[in-house]
């Protein structure tokens, strides 16, 4: 038997069993009560109403956008700048312009290091990135500054997982170009203090990129406040399709990025062999192709979805069933919890265990219906400074609650039977 589950106190206007039922995956596992499925930070389930939002763009008003003179491609285009301002609203931006649709937060992150920082970097800048980074938020700037000459630094951590900015004093100094930073860690379950750190680098000249693909689904975004220059997020990590993500820029820098791609519908006029091409102005300059009408779709249902169960509801849940599950965690005497036991977390709980492998670990757990993620999660370089190889992750989501917490711990204890006695 598992230790003692305690009930957790939900938010009155919050009920995650209505939640639950708006999913259908829940519906039509093979067996729905054994799916507890804690992987969110990987991504998300989608509600019938973005199913539905995405079968309705096919279905009734499928056509090439900014294309065609006719009446169905008169309306695929406006359902797809209606969910350009939908998305705008969710996160607080002064300007529907001041959106671009993209394939990913990946892509997103890759267009900003190529086309804004890279023509702005020499040999000796400084771009800093904080040492709790996914490879998507790592990788694009690093490769700008070899290719520049630029050094590429890390904002270290306290014992505690933190931003250690005490540590980080060339932070804010002259020689720094660029900052990127998460606004929650896809390992740690930390939130960031990205509003404070913004202040203080528009203080001194130095744009920041906030990376909010672990935040979106469940903490309330606002740019205008917040203070980022840019901002990425991509759709499947808050219950709406994939294949399409988000980048917020401050118009007056997306104005002076360069395309990452180039061709069909982000030009004006195309020269010959002797005469420039002329961009679109933006974000068209930025949406190269055919544009995933039905992911945008998708896309702003799921925010509207999101804003009807209400902000602050949902906040509250994650953090209380949060708070839960490291409770439970911490009655097993073999778990450690990274970061800090004593650190509250935003939707993810990461561990060790000192005798189980985490693969060993999540092969039982999935085997009873448990789906949790083991590994390095895309973030060799955090995990590389705590001195591990791999953790278990389990992130929680809108339609998980206690009876998810209580399977997880049934899980561990199998897996100990399993390979510790």
């Amino acid at each position: 038997m598992s230790p003692a589950v305690h009930s957790i106190r939900e938010p009155e206007s919050f009920d995650p069993e209505r939640v639950k039922r708006d999913f259908p995956i829940f519906e039509h596992a093979t067996d729905p009560q054994r799916l507890h499925y804690l992987d969110n930070a990987a991504t998300t389930h989608k509600p019938g109403a973005v199913v539905d939002a995405i079968t309705s763009s096919y279905t009734q008003c499928y056509a090439p956008i900014h294309r065609g003179l006719y009446p169905l491609a008169e309306q695929a285009t406006s359902q797809y700048e209606r969910a350009r301002r939908t998305l705008q609203h969710f996160i607080g931006a002064s300007s529907p312009e001041a959106l671009v649709f993209t394939a990913s937060a990946t892509e997103a992150i890759n267009m900003v290091a190529s086309g804004w920082l890279k023509p702005r970097l020499c040999s000796g800048d400084v771009v800093w990135v904080s040492r709790m980074e996914h490879h998507s938020n790592y990788l694009p700037w690093q490769r700008v500054c070899r290719e520049s000459g630029a050094e590429l630094r890390f904002i270290e951590l306290t014992r505690e997982g933190q931003l250690d900015l005490d540590s980080s004093r060339e932070l804010f100094a002259e020689r720094s170009k660029f900052i990127a930073l998460c606004h929650v860690s896809n390992v740690l379950g930390i939130e960031n203090p990205v509003a404070a750190l913004c202040a203080e680098a528009n203080e001194h000249g130095i744009p920041v990129l906030v990376d909010a693909a672990q935040s979106v689904s469940h903490l309330e975004i606002d740019v205008s406040a917040m203070g980022c220059d840019f901002l990425v997020f991509s759709a499947h990590k808050m219950f709406g399709p994939t294949g399409i993500g988000l980048l917020y820029g401050r118009e007056d820098r997306l104005a002076d990025m360069e395309p990452l791609q180039v061709g069909g519908g982000m030009v004006d006029i195309v020269g010959d062999a002797t005469r420039e091409s002329c961009w679109a102005e933006i974000p068209a300059r930025f949406e190269a192709g055919s544009p995933d009408m039905p992911g945008a779709a998708g896309f702003a249902a799921a925010a509207e979805y999101l804003a009807g169960l209400g902000r602050e509801g949902v906040r509250r849940h994650i953090a209380s069933l949060t708070q839960f599950a490291a409770e439970q965690l911490r009655t097993i005497p073999d778990i450690s919890l990274l970061p800090h036991p004593e650190l509250p977390s935003s939707g993810i709980v990461s561990f060790t265990h000192r005798s189980l492998h985490p693969h060993d670990l999540a092969q039982v757990a999935g085997e009873a219906g448990v789906a949790i993620r083991a590994g390095h999660h895309c973030a060799q370089p955090l995990l590389n400074h705590l001195g591990l190889a791999a953790t278990t992750r389990a992130s929680f989501s809108i339609y998980n609650d206690a009876s998810d917490v209580e399977a997880l711990i049934d899980a561990i204890l199998t897996a100990q039977k399993v390979f510790c006695e």
